[in-house]
């Protein structure tokens, strides 16, 4: 039991209601996201003075698996994971890698050209290198002075 502001023993609901959210929150806090319900490929972004580098996490996939489409300061991915060959009898025990198609669009910080991509797949991981247009590219502005 515990003591009440006015200085009376009794039971508290509100203390007792406090302490079960407490709980829940600790309890779904724990629980996370479903590695399915995450964006995938899961991709890092570098950024230069002229150019822009997207890479993609794609293990078991080969670069005849993915289609990329750029449009002005969007990258899209696309392909299928496909599913594993089971063995006959076999039982799954645990089952974390999903399969199917997936898309991906990506917002880039500027607007690129589409003709000056480079895009190369090396053991499971996409680099995709974008160039931005040289009307776009900032310039130094020469200041004249006295």
């Amino acid at each position: 039991m515990q003591l009440t502001q006015m200085g009376r023993t009794g039971w508290d609901p509100f203390a007792e209601m406090r302490q079960l959210q407490a709980e829940m929150n600790r309890l779904f806090d724990n629980a996370g996201v479903f590695p399915a319900a995450q964006a995938y490929p899961p991709v890092n972004l570098w950024i230069g003075d002229s150019s822009v580098v997207v890479t993609a996490e794609l293990p078991g996939l080969s670069a005849e698996d993915v289609e990329l489409t750029i449009r002005e300061d969007t990258l899209t991915m696309r392909g299928e994971r496909h599913q594993v060959e089971e063995a006959e009898h076999a039982g799954w025990h645990r089952r974390e890698r999903p399969y199917g198609t997936f898309s991906r669009t990506i917002g880039l910080p500027f607007r690129v050209d589409p003709d000056q991509v480079q895009a190369k797949f090396e053991n499971g991981v996409l680099e995709v290198e974008m160039q931005r247009p040289e009307a776009d590219r900032p310039r130094k502005i020469a200041i004249n002075g006295k």
